[in-house]
Parts: C-alpha cells; sequence; structure tokens
C-alpha cells in the first residue's frame, strides 16, 4: 500500500476531480515553453488523461488557468501560484458542493406529527449546527492555503524538478516530431500560421 494512503474503498468529500486539479496545477508554477498539455501532465501523474481533460476547462473557467491551442498548445497558470487557493480549485471543480447537507428530519419524530414544537421549531439543528461549524472551519483552510504553500510544503529536490522538466521537454519533442512526419508523409496538413 502506497503512504499516505488509507485502506479501504470509501470515497472522500471531494473526488479524485479536485484532487487531479490540484497535483496538475503545482506543476503549472513553473512557467514552461510550451505550456503543458493536459494529456502530459495526465501520463507524467499516471491519472486518467479522460479525467483531467475535464477537469482542465473548469479550471481555465474559473480563472485559474490560460490554455492555448495548436500543437503547442497547452495550461497556464492565470495568476500566480500565490494567488489561487486550494479553495479556489475546490469550487472550481465541486462549485458549492456542502460538507452536510442536513434534512431537517426532526419534524419526522412521530411524537410531533409533522410539526416541530415550539422548543425545538425555533433553533437550529445541533447537528447542524456543529456540521456548519465544521464547515466553515475547513473552508477557512483551503482558503488561506494557496499553490505555493502546497509547492514549499512539497520540497522537491532539485534534481527531481529538472528530470521532470526533461520529461515535459521530451514529450513535446516528440510531438512535434510526430507532427512533421505526418506533415511529409502526408497524412496531416501542415498547420497554418
Amino acid at each position: 500500500m502506497a503512504q499516505g494512503h488509507s485502506l479501504g474503498s470509501k470515497t472522500g468529500l471531494y473526488g479524485a476531480s479536485v484532487e487531479y486539479a490540484l497535483h496538475s496545477l503545482l506543476w503549472l508554477i513553473e512557467p514552461r515553453e510550451p505550456p503543458l498539455s493536459s494529456r502530459n501532465l495526465a501520463e507524467f501523474q499516471g491519472i486518467s488523461a479522460s479525467l483531467l481533460a475535464k477537469v482542465m476547462p473548469k479550471l481555465e473557467k474559473a480563472g485559474l488557468v490560460a490554455s492555448s491551442g495548436g500543437i503547442n498548445g497547452g495550461y497556464r497558470l492565470a495568476r500566480g501560484a500565490d494567488e489561487i487557493t486550494v479553495l479556489d480549485v475546490v469550487t472550481a471543480i465541486d462549485r458549492d458542493k456542502r460538507l452536510f447537507d442536513c434534512k431537517e428530519i426532526r419534524a419526522g419524530c412521530v411524537l410531533f406529527n409533522g410539526h416541530l414544537p415550539e422548543w425545538s421549531a425555533g433553533r437550529t439543528c445541533t447537528i447542524h449546527a456543529v456540521m456548519l461549524r465544521a464547515e466553515n472551519s475547513m473552508r477557512k483552510e483551503l482558503a488561506r492555503t494557496t499553490l505555493l504553500d502546497l509547492v514549499n510544503a512539497v520540497g522537491f529536490p532539485k534534481p527531481f524538478g529538472e528530470d521532470a522538466a526533461r520529461w515535459f521537454g521530451e514529450r513535446t519533442a516528440a510531438r512535434e516530431a510526430s507532427r512533421v512526419a505526418a506533415v511529409k508523409t502526408g497524412r496531416r496538413r501542415p498547420a497554418k500560421t
């Protein structure tokens, strides 16, 4: 079992899309030419390319990344890593997903006949109240933590960063060589300039 993974198959509050988005954004902190494609980001991290291809447009719509098209297209951060919070990412992916969805089942008690008694009706359900406090606390933590905070906490060793840059560069070069070969063999029209 990989370190940091829990046993079981329980699903977290936020799904894989949030995790994929956050990890991918960390690779966009260092500006690269050309920018990184979602396909290369997915392959590099060993994650679902099809899911990441759905995640990146959500981040773009939220103004967290900017994209460029074409063979050398890809994604860049739209703002500084110190200006993008984890809450920004969570909101872009899962919108207003709440920690707890109170169904107000108190009124369902057979003794109440479908109507909360006066002693209970004027108060927020105590279970709902504690869940709201927990959610507010969590959202404050997500709002105060930026992408820069995350990458600084990871502390990638310099050789790893260099290896990553080399890998992305090689992938881009291979993609360009494939495009040029396809144009030469007539399988593809040259890109318009």
